[in-house]
């Protein structure tokens, strides 16, 4: 029983010994300006996150994916049997200025599309008319003409096939492919 008893309170003794080890002070420091913020943050759980992109940086990767950026945006639209960029998509032209004039390795490909409406021939002209205006608008903000490229489909790749102006104005349009990033 004696033997017992000393077992008892040798576990107590090295329970409560252990109880008030003291733990080390956590010292919250001043957050340092100079980090970018999309550094990775370890979140303790063994995973890692980084901050979301913001969507007016143009010239970050990321914002092609970030909806609230104008680099998601890649489809500029036009008015029946015009060639000229409506003032509504000059941002969005000008968004994919800024980023081929931040990235010179970067390389676009701008598809021009026109409705069902006119012959073969003439909407492929016009589809090659809307690229080359898109194409004007990225050179005059600092893309390369050796980073743009343009190809006409005419009326041959439509997204919508009914023969309506609610479908036709769906089929008016360039879209923005980038080849290389």
């Amino acid at each position: 029983m004696k033997i017992a008893l000393r077992m008892l309170l040798a576990l107590s003794l090295a329970v409560a010994v252990a109880a008030c080890k003291s733990t080390p002070e956590v010292v919250d420091e001043p957050a340092d300006t100079t980090t970018p913020t999309t550094t990775p943050t370890d979140t303790g759980d063994g995973t890692t996150t980084t901050a979301a992109p913001d969507p007016r940086d143009y010239t970050d990767d990321r914002n092609f994916d970030n909806s609230e950026s104008l680099l998601s945006k890649r489809v500029i639209y036009f008015d029946f049997d015009k060639s000229n960029v409506k003032s509504e998509y000059r941002d969005i032209v000008a968004a994919h200025a800024t980023y081929l004039r931040a990235h010179s390795s970067a390389r676009i490909t701008l598809e021009g599309h026109a409705d069902e409406r006119g012959t073969r021939e003439y909407n492929l002209g016009l589809g090659e008319r809307r690229g080359n205006a898109v194409t004007g608008l990225l050179s005059a903000g600092g893309g390369s003409g050796s980073q743009l490229d343009v190809t006409s489909y005419g009326e041959e790749r439509p997204v919508c096939r009914v023969s309506n102006e609610d479908c036709w104005w769906q089929n008016r349009r360039v879209e923005i492919v980038y080849t290389a990033r």
